[in-house]
């Protein structure tokens, strides 16, 4: 019913077409994935860190916007509330 040996021999010989189709051997196979993981992990970790940096920044700009006009913006904030009071009572 279930013939593991031949199941074997179809991964086998699928591991050799798609290392010949990649250009590779076999044992080639893994590096070259982890080092293409490798590769996006990096590519992650600048991104976070860019959007990090760019967040700190607008962080800062509010906090300076927030503290040249405090009561404009205390103003503000109870105006957005009240909109969005109105808009979840009526749903």
């Amino acid at each position: 019913m279930f013939d593991a040996g031949r199941l074997s021999d179809e991964l086998k010989a699928l591991k050799v077409d798609v290392s010949r189709l990649l250009g590779t051997t076999g044992e080639e196979v893994p590096d070259m994935s982890k080092s293409r993981a490798d590769s996006l992990a990096d590519q992650i970790k600048t991104a976070l860190n860019e959007l990090g940096g760019t967040l700190n920044e607008e962080e800062d700009l509010l906090r300076g916007l927030i503290a040249e006009r405090p009561v404009a913006s205390l103003a503000s904030a109870f105006a957005l509330g009240v909109v969005v009071g109105f808009m979840l009572r009526r749903n």
